[in-house]
């Protein structure tokens, strides 16, 4: 799967994502980069650690709430990781959806299908909202279709976890669906920068499934 970059963090800094076989590596290379670390703390949603220069980076792991115990905080992150399970994904845009099950960032049952949605129009008028009407109830068959498929998939094994991905409107839509309720209490990770989805795009994100987003703010 394709790395992605680090993208720019609400606040300043930047947010890397790094699977869990890279993660005890990223963190020697921070220490490496910013003279040593001078502090490691943890909660249950993550690590948090200063270099010696002051920057710092913080480590949310997915899935939360995360059991500490008396292990040292990344190997407490790997082992939560470790213990996720199965994971559901609903992936959803108007035009099409891929639904499926994945363990160790693998895809194990699937189901992909496209949908047919009118594209928007410019038009005013009577014509403009008998357009509108009938965009609606395009939108709603496949949300519908969508909910149908995840209800069906993720039925063949138990889930510990959920991960959606697409459109936000789709995405509550599908889950409002009553057979869906259960999936609703689980820990749930967004991906909302997915393209149109593909049975590849259910790879890739099956394969960030468990990779942690690290906050990294340097000093200023």
């Amino acid at each position: 799967m394709t790395r992605r970059g680090a993208r720019p963090a609400a606040g300043g800094g930047r947010v890397v994502e790094v699977s869990p076989d890279r993660l005890s590596g990223w963190v020697n290379r921070f220490a490496a980069r910013n003279n040593g670390l001078t502090n490691v703390t943890a909660d249950d949603g993550g690590v948090s650690i200063v270099g010696g220069d002051g920057t710092t980076a913080r480590i949310d792991v997915p899935f939360a709430p995360m059991a500490l115990g008396d292990r040292e905080p990344i190997e407490a992150v790997l082992d939560h990781l470790a213990g996720i399970g199965a994971i559901g994904l609903i992936l959803v845009r108007a035009g099409a959806h891929s639904v499926g099950i994945c363990r160790d960032r693998k895809v194990t049952v699937s189901s992909t299908d496209t949908h047919y949605v009118q594209g928007r129009t410019a038009a005013g008028g009577w014509s403009q909202q008998r357009y509108a009407r009938r965009r609606g109830n395009q939108l709603t068959a496949a949300q519908q279709e969508t909910a149908e498929a995840a209800a069906r998939v993720l039925s063949t094994t138990a889930v510990a976890a959920l991960i959606v991905g697409g459109d936000l409107k789709s995405i509550v839509a599908v889950l409002d669906d009553p057979r869906l309720a259960e999936l609703k209490t689980l820990p749930r990770r967004e991906f909302r920068d997915i393209a149109e989805p593909r049975r590849a795009v259910l790879d890739e994100v099956a394969g960030r499934s468990l990779d942690v987003s690290i906050t990294v703010r340097d000093v200023t």
